[in-house]
Formats: C-alpha cells, sequence, structure tokens
C-alpha cells in the first residue's frame, strides 16, 4: 500500500484533527487511500510553530513526547490536488494542497519512512486494516 512520511505534530492532525489539506511543494496525480507515516524526527522549534498554527486552527495538539513517531498511524484517501498562491485553513501559500478526506486510525506499524511515496508491503497493513 502507498504511503507518505508527514512529520508530527501534523500526520496526527491529519488523523485526529481533521486536517484535510497536506501541503507539498510537488504535485500528486494518484487518488485513493494513502497511509499516514508520522517521521520519526521532529524538533523542538517544529513542533512549537506547528503547535501555535494548530492553535490558530482551534486544535489542541498532544505533547511532543506523546506522539508516535517512526510509525504508520493511520489511513487517508487524497481526493483532489491543486496549486495554491493564496493560505486558506490548513493549506498554506506557495504550495501543492493535497486535498484529504476519510481519515481513519490504525494500529501503529513501526516502520522507516521515506522521502516521497513509497510502498509498505500489504502483508504488515492487512493485520491493522479492516
Amino acid at each position: 500500500m502507498k504511503a507518505i512520511t508527514v512529520r508530527q505534530p501534523w500526520a496526527w492532525a491529519i488523523i485526529y484533527a481533521l486536517k484535510d489539506i497536506e501541503n507539498r511543494g510537488w504535485p500528486i496525480n494518484y487518488r485513493g487511500d494513502i497511509l499516514i507515516h508520522a517521521a520519526k524526527t521532529c524538533t523542538k522549534k517544529e513542533y512549537q510553530l506547528a503547535r501555535e498554527f494548530c492553535q490558530s486552527m482551534g486544535v489542541v495538539i498532544p505533547e511532543l513526547i506523546s506522539l508516535r513517531r517512526g510509525q504508520v498511524i493511520g489511513i487517508v484517501t487524497i481526493v483532489d490536488c491543486k496549486f495554491s498562491q493564496v493560505a486558506s485553513g490548513w493549506g498554506m501559500p506557495g504550495q501543492y494542497h493535497w486535498k484529504l478526506e476519510n481519515p481513519r486510525e490504525v494500529t501503529p506499524i513501526p516502520y522507516i519512512g521515506r522521502l516521497g511515496i513509497f510502498e509498505v508491503p500489504d502483508d504488515l497493513v492487512m493485520e491493522v486494516v479492516a
């Protein structure tokens, strides 16, 4: 199954806080389900900036220590992708906005992420995805 690595707390926000836009510098033509892999690294500064942004969206995120990292934490459906020069909601200006729907939590799967889209073996995923 296809997967994408997202840094925390953004990965958490996609699965648990209805973050419906993933901002990327590149477009995606794929439409369908994709695993959300929480990156292993997150600096305190990255976390603080994300926390402030989330608060502006009315979302309180968990403490960094409690966020899962280095694991697949959920599945979301990519339904669209558009470039935007304008910030709106979760979308940042000058980015491709991947439109996300139907976030679902899964039993966490420890896994090493990669840049770009990558494949997670189906046998690992089938046990946790109903």
